[in-house]
């Protein structure tokens, strides 16, 4: 079961003015599940995403960037699970376009106003008679106040839906924010990671939401890791659509950060729940490298660690095996580390330091933190001010068997 973590109540998800979201059972892989989604804009949202970086990106990933490039003014989104339609070529990609073209036909706009999106098995060929068989029924049932639903209709091995909503006021006028994503498995970040979508009725400049998708990224989603596989698929979609009444908000507005701040609080706690979802987890691990030289060189011992099979299915037995995470702090490639000068702790109880285990160190203090679900593992650098904090989960026996059986 997830970790500490719930499916929202529909009524926690608050309507986003002019962003309306209809789903559908179209049999994409399984029956009796939702596995299509529409989300529908008002004419006039502005949209910014970001997107994987593996090279063998998958057919939707490539249309949505060209797409967003042509900045036609995005209408519509068009979600499918069950199928990534990634390694599939020029066919993979004719079938995204047609998905588009069918969305379009009935929503009367045009095709390059249509983002797609799919996830689900890699290497086979996506049935796009079927998505398209089902956008009728999804539009029939758009509503604003369907971000459950939505949340459900883009799950794949993820055992909760996962969504939040904020509000807050803004030049006097009262701006929601809602998002949803999925993802469970095959998570690591480059960008962005997983499918999630973020909305808000707030009046915001392209610009200006262009900057604030970045920093929501890197402040949450470029720090989750499940298992250091970074899928063909990720993808993150904000769209303001500037329907909430207040002036727009440019990067230089008095109101810019605490949107920022805002959207960037929605997006940690959905990143948080990928991780509490994560394929089999039983531990939530937040991992905290402080005084380094750079950020970069924190990250490099933050995923070390966390990347780590060894540590994570040690974590998964509660077994303070901790020398583990000396030598994953050890190969995390910072050539000049003074091994002598950190200090490793966990939870709040001092672990090594001087090169070594700290004399004050008892294992049963390990012992007893490990058997906890949330753990915080927290290394002290003491090479200079910057620090990173990165979330991961433990192995467990679940994570093989789900992904044993993934295409089954």
């Amino acid at each position: 079961m997830p970790v500490k973590l719930t499916a929202p109540e529909a009524a926690s998800l608050l309507p986003v003015k002019g962003v309306q979201l209809g789903f559908a059972e179209a049999y994409v892989k399984k029956p009796n599940r939702k596995d299509v989604l529409v989300i529908k804009l008002a004419e006039g949202t502005n949209v910014a995403g970001v997107f994987t970086k593996n090279r063998f990106c998958a057919a939707p990933v490539i249309l949505c960037k060209e797409f967003l490039a042509v900045k036609n003014g995005i209408r519509a989104l068009l979600v499918n699970t069950g199928n990534a339609n990634a390694g599939t070529g020029e066919d993979g990609l004719k079938r995204a376009q047609q998905s588009c073209e069918a969305l379009a036909g009935l929503l009367n706009i045009q095709p390059n106003q249509v983002l797609p999106f799919s996830t689900g098995v890699i290497l086979e060929p996506l049935p796009v008679d079927k998505v398209i068989a089902g956008l009728p029924a999804a539009i029939a049932n758009l509503k604003e106040d369907n971000w459950l639903n939505a949340a459900e209709a883009i799950m794949t091995t993820d055992i909760v839906a996962k969504g939040t909503s904020r509000q807050l006021q803004l030049g006097g006028k009262a701006v929601t924010i809602t998002g949803i994503s999925k993802g469970s498995g095959m998570i690591h970040p480059n960008m962005a990671t997983m499918l999630g979508y973020i909305a808000t009725d707030a009046a915001v400049s392209q610009a200006a939401l262009e900057k604030i998708i970045h920093y929501a990224v890197n402040k949450s989603f470029n720090c989750i890791t499940v298992d250091g596989d970074t899928s063909t698929n990720d993808s993150l979609i904000v769209m303001a659509s500037n329907q909430a009444g207040n002036a727009e908000i440019t990067a230089e507005s008095a109101d810019f950060s605490a949107l920022q701040d805002a959207i960037a609080d929605v997006a940690i706690e959905l990143a948080q729940a990928i991780v509490r979802d994560g394929e089999g987890a039983t531990k939530f691990m937040t991992v905290t490298v402080e005084g380094g030289k750079s950020e970069q060189e924190c990250r490099k011992v933050a995923y070390a660690i966390a990347h780590s099979p060894l540590i994570k299915t040690a974590f998964f037995a509660s077994d303070p095996n901790l020398g583990r995470i000396l030598a994953a702090i050890g190969y995390a490639g910072i050539d000049d580390l003074d091994v002598n000068a950190l200090q490793l702790y966990l939870g709040d109880v001092l672990v090594a330091e001087n090169g070594g285990r700290a004399a004050s160190y008892l294992e049963e203090q390990g012992a007893a933190i490990m058997k906890e679900s949330d753990i915080l593992v927290r290394v002290v650098l003491n090479r200079g001010s910057e620090n990173i904090t990165i979330w991961t989960c433990d192995f467990s026996y679940d994570y093989v068997k789900i992904n044993a059986d993934y295409r089954s």
